[in-house]
């Protein structure tokens, strides 16, 4: 008697255990299937992001902050003067002058040095970091 009990229990529970495996592997799928998705999205934002130089690492030197005027004036003078690439950036309320694209900060050391003797303002900055 005691042991019909046991197997019948013994049964059950592997029933219970099948079941639940089954279960759990098929909702796992559905899962996998969503953060697939999800996955697809993150990696088109992260895209997105890095095109716009919000993820990179690098470093620049800003000349200027103020008036688009002064900004254009001054990227003249800059462009003229330096066979390195600059750009005038909008942050609101200001058009800010940035030129090189570096990515050590000893890198936009050495190109300081020079940058200096023209620009006595001149300093660095890690764009895209808050």
């Amino acid at each position: 008697m005691y042991k019909n009990i046991v197997m019948h229990f013994f049964k059950f529970f592997l029933i219970i255990c099948f079941t639940g495996v089954t279960l759990t592997s098929q909702s796992q799928h559905t899962t996998t299937d969503k953060q697939a998705k999800q996955l697809k999205e993150l990696i088109e934002i992260k895209k997105e992001l890095t095109n716009s130089d919000q993820l990179k690492e690098f470093y620049r030197i800003q000349l200027y902050s103020g008036s688009l005027k002064e900004a254009e004036s001054l990227k003249k003078d800059f462009d003229t003067e330096f066979e390195i690439s600059s750009t005038i950036k909008y942050e609101s309320p200001y058009y800010k002058v940035w030129v090189g694209n570096y990515r050590t900060r000893l890198e936009a050391d050495r190109a300081m040095l020079l940058i200096n003797e023209a620009f006595e303002n001149a300093f660095i900055i890690k764009p895209g970091r808050n």
